[in-house]
């Protein structure tokens, strides 16, 4: 071989090695997010929160890791074919927020793809994990308190709003799960604090305007908006609603009293989104979802707007104003 043959052939072999170097490094890895609601609805807070817990064991969106977003918008029908298109897509974990039907669909759609949910009834009941100590199977995240909470939330609704004698409670029949375990708690709790209950269905904007048509013609006194992914979405239009006919309401969230609702209670759900986060992220680095115990947060915040209050005529107890977490003036 002539000597310039020689140098031609080493020259070329070592343009190739950043090539075969970079073939070699493992592709990025890709988690799926499947959201209750849309872009323009979803909580910034969350997400921000979500991204933390990530960060925590060293994972940064676009730069080593990737998130392929699916947006259910509010549509329970729309979960199985989000969560097949995220199995297509080969992702390497699916999240789906604090989010129970999608969590259930999800883990309806595969068993072995890791899947990291956040959901407010019990995960055991819900045939998502085997316990909460040892999940079992494909699937593990967060139990928040949200359904267990109507109780509490209801004294606090009784205690802004002292006359009432009625009250309305607002459930989403497409989330059974929620509505049903919402309906008994609300059912056992309101006899005891001499209420009577009256329950109304809704799965969509028009549904939700004809439910505050039927209480405000039944002249209910105040209203219970039952955890609800759907109406998280609609937070802005359940708000303008209330305020509009002049009907003190509680919620689940702060995104609630944010969106201008009277008061809310309820898990502090961007701390959920943060632990999540970190879940994700120990899955990437290796952990078996089998061996991760459900975490239950005990992280629990009451906020009121107090301009709603003014608007509606309530006047605040002091006693309620020094047990919340924020006043929103």
């Amino acid at each position: 071989m002539k000597r310039r043959e020689f140098i031609t052939l080493i020259g070329s072999g070592a343009a190739a090695w950043p090539l075969a170097a970079h073939a070699q490094q493992p592709a990025m890895p890709v988690i799926g997010f499947l959201h209750a609601g849309s872009p323009e609805t979803e909580p910034g807070s969350r997400m921000i929160a979500f991204r933390h817990g990530l960060n925590e064991s060293g994972y940064v969106e676009g730069q080593n890791v990737t998130i392929e977003y699916r947006w259910a918008e509010g549509r329970h029908d729309r979960y199985s074919e989000l969560v097949a298109d995220l199995i297509r897509r080969k992702v390497t974990v699916i999240t789906t927020g604090a989010n129970t039907p999608g969590s259930l669909a999800a883990k309806a759609a595969t068993s072995t793809i890791p899947i990291v949910f956040g959901v407010g009834q019990d995960p055991v009941k819900l045939g998502l994990v085997a316990s909460l100590a040892r999940p079992g199977g494909n699937a593990t995240g967060v139990n928040f308190f949200i359904a267990e909470l109507a109780a509490k939330r209801l004294g606090l609704l009784r205690e802004l709003v002292p006359a009432m004698a009625s009250v309305a409670v607002l459930v989403n029949p497409a989330n059974p799960a929620n509505a049903e375990s919402t309906v008994k708690d609300m059912q056992a709790a309101a006899p005891a604090l001499g209420l009577q209950v009256q329950i109304f269905n809704a799965s969509t904007s028009r549904q939700i305007d004809a439910a505050f048509a039927n209480l405000v013609r039944e002249r209910i006194d105040a209203l219970f908006v039952g955890p609800d992914p759907f109406f998280n979405t609609r937070r802005v239009h359940l708000a303008v609603l209330a305020g509009r006919l002049a009907i003190p309401a509680t919620y689940a969230g702060r995104d609630y009293a944010e969106a201008g609702g009277l008061m809310s209670y309820g898990s502090d759900l961007a701390d959920t989104y943060r632990q999540i986060g970190a879940y994700v992220g120990r899955i990437l680095k290796g952990a078996k979802t089998a061996d991760l115990p459900v975490v239950q947060t005990s992280k629990l915040e009451l906020v009121i707007n107090a301009q709603t209050a003014r608007t509606l005529g309530l006047e605040v107890p002091p006693t309620l104003l020094a047990r919340a977490d924020e006043v929103i003036e």
